[in-house]
This record gives structure tokens, C-alpha cells and sequence, in this order.
């Protein structure tokens, strides 16, 4: 059985234990297209003829960017590593300006893209990239070269020796990939991960996902560019899982039915839409149905984990599954296991509700430069505990620092940041990385993450304010969608708010209330401001009179990764927002 210390390896080792035939499924048109496992490697090493043939070398830099993770994507990450060259994955979404600045930072040679959108982005910045001498589709293009020209170019077996030479002389510890955080602000970070970094956080977390190996369906919709999702794409050939791909997340639904997934992984953000899905559905029953629906859903919500509610608890909870959230899984096709969560931090309400239903939530901990996991829950040995992010997982160290930083050594620790030397050594300390995540660990072994260090201000009164504590909680209110907690240097915290508008309309629907239709008509809405406002006073209970919310505002658009609120992984820009609504701000601390 073929050993892993490189990313490549993972194919091969499935395939000496499982040639699936679904190993990777990508839907053309109406259509699930499969590839075995043994096509998988035979592209791979198609693809990576083509690259010698072109000139790649060792150490050449090759981006990917893709609007959806799909099969390609996966036969040519194996294909350039293969070679000794490095992977640059781009998220979409991203301006072209910033397109631009990865691709030169990095010298990327060659690019591969998805479809016409990214092609057009990267046509806008061609002639600022000089390195750059070619750029494939994926789809079928006009106006590019189809990425069929390299499987054209590497049919040709002849040079499979060299393939061979290449991929024995790639090391454990060479770099792999080059992955660049979007970031909140400024321009984006190179971190460096080798074949190391990922493969050992691969084999290390592997033993906290229950899997039976072999006989596991996946569905995979979150970006693959992202770490977390690439990641645990890797643990899905190493547990011989098959691997469906999402069409978008528009049609993430109707996959969902097609495929009835084992497991997938989600972020918390997609979570909460889904939940409020449900709620919505099940206020909108009458009599009898509405009161077991309630009655379900307040059991869920005082779930824990091993039966440590009693008997007469799980003989409710049993009952509640077969009537209520038997129908919660169909709607998620009918086979959910298990979803693993990481990006951000998960509300509690959540982890209980799913856990009751029976689609339990493995919350984890990590950051791109970590490979990125350092810890997740596990529903196995009594590792699953709400509201931690689990244990440490093995070869990783974690200490807390004695301001509360979290600081991670071990084997899926980051070279560093690409051509970045200071930054590194700011981050990298006594073979330390230091986080910049605020938390601390149980006395059975569980961390808490409670804030980022960074985020933490302190008001004019000399008060500190943890905003994501008071952000996640004010988010369990259906009224909001987004929350900003702002004050940094002002006497008082005060947020911004982007109501959750579908929810609103609902709500009017249902108490024949006229709060208007466009996202404008409702965030100037005074009996809209009176609702959130007692949402507000109800959760600022939980707080100390200092971290309270005392003003906000609404915020008359939704927040998003196109409008440049959000990050790709849907974290707050808050420099961004705040600039964009600084006469809101202005309204809470200047207008008084």
C-alpha cells in the first residue's frame, strides 16, 4: 500500500485500496458525469506530461480559479504537483485588480479557469501579467483554449518516465501550494504550505470524521480554493469517499436531493439560512402540526450530547426525530450523517438543534495557516462538546498565551508568507504561530475560541469589547442577518445591523403589518427599528452594562462577497463597512 507524504499520493493510495467508479462526480447539463479513481490518476498524469512538454518546471507556479469545485479542478491539482510545481488556487469572486496582484506576486506561468466569467476578469488584467503565457477553460470558450488542448498534448505516453522522475524527487517538506487569504484588509498574504503541512493535518484529523471507509457519499459546494474545503477533499480519498460536486449554490437544494449526501461541510452562515428555512416553514403550520413542530424544535434546542439529559429526555427526543426532524433530514436528503463547520464561529442553538435531528454539526478550529485544522469535535470517545471546537487533534500543540492568545506548533504549521519575511517572523515565534485568536481550554481538554485579538477595542471609557461574543448572540435573532459591533475609541458599543429582509416579510405577512417591500422601505421602517430594538434589549440582558448595544443603525442593502462587506469565507470586512457606512456611523456618535 503506497505510503502519503506528498498530496499526490492520495489517488494512489485510494486505488490501491478502492478503484471507485464514482470517485469524483461533476454534473454537465442534466447529467452526473463519474470518474473512477483510475481515470482520476490517468488524467492527472496526462495533465502532467502536457505541463513537461510545455517547459514547467520545478518550483513553476501554476493558478487555478474556479466559480464551482468540479473534477477538472481536482485532476489538475494532482497534475501540477506531480511535476514539483506549485498550485496558486484564486478565489472567483475576487476583483481583477486583486486577479492581477496574485498572479504577478506569485509569477504564476500558466492559469486555468472555469468559465467565461473568470476569463473575462482575467482578459482585464492580461496585459498587466507579464509571466503569465497561458491561460485554459475549463468550459468550452470561443475566445480561450479549452484545457482539452493539454490532454491532447500529454496523450502521448512517452515522457510518463520523466512524470515518474519528477514526482520522486518532490519531498515531503517541499512547498505545495500557495494560498492567499482574502484578508479584511489590505493586500493579500502568500501563505506557503508544503506537501507536509496538509497531508500530516489530513492523516491527523481523518480519525475524527466517521466514516466508513469505502462506503461514503460527499457532497462538495464550498470553495475548493479555501483551505478547509480542499482539505477535507483530501480526507475523502483517504476514507475512498465518493465526491459529488455541487452545480452552484443556487441549485445546492436540488443536489442535495440527487445525490443524498453522507456528509458535507458547511459554514456557519449557510447553517443558519437553513434553519431559518425551517423555522419559517414550520410558523407557517396551524393547530396540532405548528404545536409538535415547537415542541420539537424546543427539545432540540436543549440538546446535549450522551444521553446527559436523562432517559426521559431521549425518549422525547425519540419520538421528535420520528415525527419532526425525520422530515428536517429528507429535506437534506434523507442521509445526512454528518457535516464538519469551520470559518467561523457556530451558534449554539444550532450545534443542539442538528445534533437532535440527527445530522450532528463537528465544529473545528483553524486558520489557512495551519492546513488548516488545530482542533474539532468528535462524536467518537466523548469528544463532542457544544460550544467548544473540540480537542487539539494529535502532533498539533496549543498553549494559551497570557493575554488569552492561542499558539499552535506543530507538523501543519506554514512555511511562511510568500516573499514575506517580516510578516512571517511577526507570526512565527519560538516555533510558535501565534493565531491572533483569543481563547482558552477546558480542564477535559476542550477549546473555547471567545474573540479575535485583533477585533477586541476599547471604548473611550477604557472598556474592552469582544465584538463576534455580542455579534453571535445578537445573530440568533431571525430579525438580523448581519451585525457589526462598532465603538472602538466612542463612549458606548453600538452596531450596525442588516436586517434579515425575507424574514421581515414573513413576519409582516403573518401580523398584517405594512413595513414596505424593498430593503430601503424596510430599514427605514420605524416599527421595523421597534422589533430589532426589543431583539436587542432582549439579548443585551446576557451582558455586562458596558458591552451592551446601546444604539444601531440599519443598513438599507445586504451585506456580500460582491458588495465587499463579506470575505469569501463570509467574514465581516469591517474597515470596508464601516467606510461604506460611515454616515450611519456618523448618525450614532456625531448626530446627537
Amino acid at each position: 500500500m503506497r505510503t502519503i507524504s506528498r498530496l499526490f499520493d492520495f489517488p494512489y493510495y485510494q486505488l490501491s485500496k478502492n478503484n471507485k467508479p464514482d470517485c469524483l462526480v461533476t454534473k454537465y447539463g442534466n447529467e452526473w458525469i463519474k470518474t473512477s479513481t483510475q481515470e482520476y490518476i490517468n488524467q492527472a498524469n496526462t495533465i502532467s506530461r502536457a505541463l513537461l512538454r510545455l517547459g514547467v518546471k520545478k518550483n513553476d507556479k501554476i493558478a487555478l480559479i474556479s466559480s464551482t469545485n468540479r473534477t477538472e479542478w481536482n485532476v489538475c491539482d494532482i497534475g501540477i504537483l506531480q511535476t514539483g510545481a506549485q498550485t496558486v488556487p484564486i478565489y472567483p469572486t475576487i476583483s481583477a485588480e486583486d486577479y492581477a496582484y496574485i498572479l504577478n506576486h506569485s509569477e504564476s506561468q500558466y492559469c486555468l479557469v472555469s468559465d467565461a466569467v473568470v476569463f473575462e476578469k482575467i482578459s482585464q488584467i492580461r496585459s498587466q501579467v507579464p509571466h503569465l503565457k497561458e491561460v485554459y477553460a475549463f468550459d468550452d470558450l470561443s475566445d480561450c483554449t479549452s484545457w482539452k488542448k493539454l490532454l491532447e498534448l500529454g496523450a502521448d505516453a512517452s515522457n510518463q518516465s520523466e512524470v515518474e522522475q519528477r514526482m520522486n524527487e518532490v519531498q515531503t517538506t517541499d512547498l505545495a501550494t500557495i494560498i492567499y487569504t482574502s484578508g479584511t484588509t489590505g493586500k493579500p498574504k502568500g501563505v506557503m504550505l508544503s506537501h507536509q503541512n496538509i497531508v500530516s493535518n489530513v492523516i491527523d484529523s481523518a480519525e475524527r470524521i466517521p466514516f466508513e471507509e469505502g462506503k461514503s457519499r460527499a457532497l462538495s459546494f464550498l470553495p475548493v480554493c479555501h483551505i478547509f474545503e480542499r482539505m477535507i477533499l483530501y480526507i475523502y480519498q483517504y476514507y475512498s469517499v465518493s465526491i459529488y460536486f455541487a452545480e452552484n449554490i443556487e441549485k445546492l437544494s436540488d443536489n442535495i436531493k440527487e445525490v443524498k449526501p453522507n456528509v458535507f461541510s458547511v459554514v456557519p452562515r449557510l447553517l443558519e439560512k437553513v434553519y431559518d428555512k425551517i423555522y419559517q416553514k414550520g410558523a407557517e403550520l396551524t393547530g396540532i402540526k405548528k404545536a409538535l413542530f415547537f415542541w420539537a424544535l424546543n427539545l432540540g434546542l436543549r440538546y446535549e450530547p450522551y444521553g446527559a439529559n436523562g432517559a426521559w429526555y431521549e425518549f422525547q427526543l425519540k419520538i421528535a426525530r420520528k415525527l419532526i426532524f425525520s422530515k428536517w433530514k429528507e429535506g437534506l436528503g434523507g442521509q445526512l450523517n454528518v457535516m464538519v463547520s469551520g470559518s467561523a464561529a457556530l451558534q449554539h442553538r444550532l450545534i443542539r438543534v442538528f445534533a437532535a435531528a440527527g445530522m450532528p454539526v463537528m465544529e473545528g478550529y483553524g486558520l489557512t495557516e495551519t492546513s488548516p485544522v488545530i482542533s474539532v469535535n468528535d462524536q467518537k470517545n466523548f469528544g463532542f462538546k457544544v460550544g467548544s471546537v473540540g480537542r487539539v487533534i494529535p502532533n498539533v500543540t496549543v498553549k494559551i498565551a497570557e493575554d488569552g492568545e492561542i499558539l499552535c506548533k506543530g507538523p501543519n504549521v506554514m512555511m511562511g508568507y510568500y516573499k514575506d519575511p517580516v510578516l512571517t517572523g511577526e507570526v512565527l515565534k519560538d516555533g510558535y504561530f501565534h493565531t491572533g485568536d483569543i481563547g482558552e481550554i477546558d480542564k477535559m481538554g476542550f477549546l473555547r475560541i471567545t474573540d479575535r485579538k485583533k477585533e477586541m477595542f476599547k471604548t473611550s471609557g477604557g472598556k474592552y469589547i469582544a465584538p463576534q461574543m455580542i455579534e453571535n448572540a445578537m445573530m440568533q435573532s431571525f430579525f438580523i442577518e448581519q451585525i457589526m459591533v462598532i465603538g472602538d475609541g466612542e463612549k458606548m458599543p453600538a452596531a450596525l445591523i442588516q436586517p434579515s429582509f425575507d424574514f421581515i416579510r414573513e413576519w409582516a405577512k403573518r401580523h398584517n403589518e405594512s413595513v414596505g417591500t424593498t430593503p430601503e422601505e424596510i430599514a427605514q421602517n420605524p416599527q421595523v427599528k421597534a422589533r430589532i430594538q426589543d431583539e436587542v434589549d432582549k439579548i443585551n440582558e446576557r451582558f455586562g452594562n458596558w458591552e451592551r448595544i446601546k444604539k444601531f443603525e440599519l443598513t438599507p442593502t445586504l451585506w456580500s462577497i460582491d458588495g465587499g462587506e463579506l470575505t469569501p469565507t463570509l467574514k465581516l470586512k469591517r474597515k470596508a463597512i464601516k467606510e461604506k457606512y460611515q454616515h450611519l456611523y456618523d448618525a450614532i456618535y456625531r448626530e446627537e
